[in-house]
């Protein structure tokens, strides 16, 4: 009964037919590569990003544990003006490697895992986020590789506040096959941003 109920908790969110079993649909969209943030969450009132909690100053320390080959992802323009800084958060390079259970309660899963997990972030003011070292990234991926900048930019979305689209099309999608770049706002994503930060 409740294996079913997550199910169809799932298969809602997705899009999918609800049937409440683990169908073939069901189960190719499991295992399609994914942010490590959860779909739904139970945020408390004091960690749920709102509009007029912690949004007021618009100027995010961020911790970034990479280098970006063309300088720092930015969060795609739109009329709002967010103001965001990235900093290291390690001096020696090789301690940037994130693998497995890394240290802050949301272990990554290694490459080819069932429902592999790419990267997480935490909501502001937290600010940081990290990808899976076991995984493949490129600036310009293959087939078989995942784009660092379309991820970074996801995470980005996280770090401002924004939780996980229904909309595949979104840059806020959970979901990201490896060989695709995604790096455009939509207007799902865009209405999300104006829902935190309003004029």
């Amino acid at each position: 009964m409740i294996l079913e109920s997550a199910l169809k908790t799932f298969q809602k969110f997705y899009k999918l037919d609800v049937t409440g079993s683990l169908d073939s649909a069901t189960i190719k969209n499991m295992m399609i590569p994914r942010c490590g943030v959860p779909d739904i969450t139970n945020l408390t009132s004091s960690s749920k990003p709102t509009s007029s909690s912690h949004h007021k100053s618009k100027m995010f320390h961020m911790v970034s544990r990479y280098a970006f080959p063309k300088g720092m992802p930015r969060w795609p323009s739109s009329k709002y003006q967010l103001t965001y800084t990235f900093r290291s958060g390690v001096q020696n390079p090789n301690e940037a490697d994130m693998r497995g259970d890394h240290g802050d309660g949301n272990a990554f899963d290694g490459r080819k895992a069932i429902g592999n997990l790419l990267a997480h972030a935490f909501y502001p003011q937290d600010g940081k986020f990290h990808y899976d070292a076991d995984d493949d990234w490129s600036s310009n991926p293959n087939k078989n590789q995942f784009d660092l900048e379309s991820v970074a930019v996801h995470e980005i979305g996280h770090l401002l506040g924004l939780e996980h689209s229904q909309d595949s099309n979104a840059i806020m999608y959970a979901n990201i096959p490896p060989g695709t770049i995604k790096r455009k706002l939509t207007q799902d994503d865009i209405a999300g941003i104006h829902a935190l930060y309003p004029n």
